[in-house]
């Protein structure tokens, strides 16, 4: 295809597949698409692991890491210790997460018996991050990715001398101007539709948008993302200027996705006003499927949820029980079970193989380019 993207990755059809699981992303590239890693989470032992086996299987095809490295904590050199973290935790917190899995029948026992270390947060400091940084940087990858905030400066500096793209999220305009002036190659602009963090704003605004904020500065690519599971939404925003669409929700119910067994039923019979947007899970909002638990954090009672990273000790120790439960089908754990996905998910109705839905993209945008051009055919 005719996108600066393609040529600039060496790929041929500029659908990126944003993704936890290797398999999808090692599967999209194969097909022609682009698969990035999300490695947050990930310590670099184990990020090792997952390129080495990404490498392995994706025969030769180009790929990508996402990262979460906020440029405002690179700095902040040993600001967690594990007694300042258990400090920063109320009871109050813990108390009403035990609260809402005590009424769904879910034990509570031992759920608070593993304690965060040294290492808690430490991809988000300067030292953590650089560890990390040093391990994708050691495998093939075309595109590096910052999740959250302007890349810093020692991952452009990295980045630049390894000749790998550098990509930024953003939900804004005006952060869209901060990631073109510190020299991103590659912008994904994430509207409020998407899953996982997102902002306030509509893809089909914030596209447009942001491309328009972009012209003093060059043709920075810019590629759309929030809401798009279809070729069709995927040649709408290219039809807006886009170079590529950005993707991660749909690829949650393939059947190559580790995602929950009964999150992913959940997902193929929601409809698109199942979804919610919520600081609960992360302390930063995120879009997630609505469930007996993202209802009771939206509860006038609720507390507030704490800042990022704190926030996901509160949650993630009851939703990986949670999780455990409800994949063994435990009624009121598959009430509370919940996950990440935008309001795409109501057009998410039946499950695929992640080649399946390369395929199905590219044929539903060739259509919707004929469409287009038909439109402007004389009678």
């Amino acid at each position: 295809m005719k996108s600066k993207v393609c040529d600039m990755l060496g790929i041929e059809f500029p659908l990126f597949a944003f993704s936890h699981c290797r398999d999808v992303v090692a599967a999209v590239s194969k097909a022609g698409g682009f698969g990035v890693l999300g490695a947050a989470g990930h310590r670099p032992e184990s990020l090792e692991v997952e390129l080495k086996w990404i490498d392995d299987h994706v025969d030769g095809k180009p790929y990508g890491v996402d990262l979460i490295v906020p440029t405002s904590m690179a700095d902040k050199e040993g600001s967690f210790t594990p007694e300042q973290i258990e400090a920063a935790i109320p009871p109050e917190h813990k108390a009403y997460v035990e609260g809402i899995l005590a009424q769904h029948g879910v034990d509570t026992k031992g759920l608070w018996d593993r304690k965060p270390d040294s290492n808690f947060a430490a991809g988000m400091r300067e030292t953590g991050a650089a560890a990390i940084l040093d391990v994708a940087f050691s495998h093939p990858i075309k595109m590096i990715v910052n999740a959250l905030g302007v890349p810093p400066k020692n991952m452009m500096d990295r980045a630049r001398a390894e000749g790998v793209a550098v990509g930024a999220l953003t939900g804004a305009p005006e952060h869209a101007i901060k990631h073109a002036e510190a020299g991103v190659d590659i912008l994904i602009v994430s509207g409020t539709e998407a899953g996982g963090h997102c902002g306030e704003i509509s893809t089909l605004v914030l596209v447009p948008e942001v491309i328009e904020a972009l012209k003093p500065y060059g043709d920075i690519p810019v590629l759309a993302a929030g809401g798009i599971v279809t070729g069709r939404q995927m040649a709408a925003c290219m039809a807006m200027g886009a170079a590529g669409a950005w993707t991660g929700s749909v690829w949650l119910t393939t059947a190559e996705a580790e995602t929950n067994p009964a999150v992913k039923e959940k997902m193929l019979a929601a409809n698109s006003r199942q979804t919610v947007r919520s600081r609960s899970r992360t302390g930063k909002y995120t879009r997630q499927l609505r469930s007996a638990w993202t209802d009771a954090w939206q509860a006038d009672e609720a507390p507030v949820p704490l800042p990022m990273p704190l926030q996901s000790l509160v949650s993630e120790p009851a939703l990986a029980r949670i999780n455990k439960l409800a994949e063994s089908g435990d009624a009121g754990a598959r009430q509370l079970a919940t996950y990440w996905v935008g309001q795409g998910v109501g057009l998410m109705n039946s499950p695929q193989s992640v080649r399946a839905v390369v395929q199905e993209f590219m044929e539903d945008f060739a259509t919707a380019a004929e469409r287009l051009a038909g439109i402007m055919e004389d009678d």
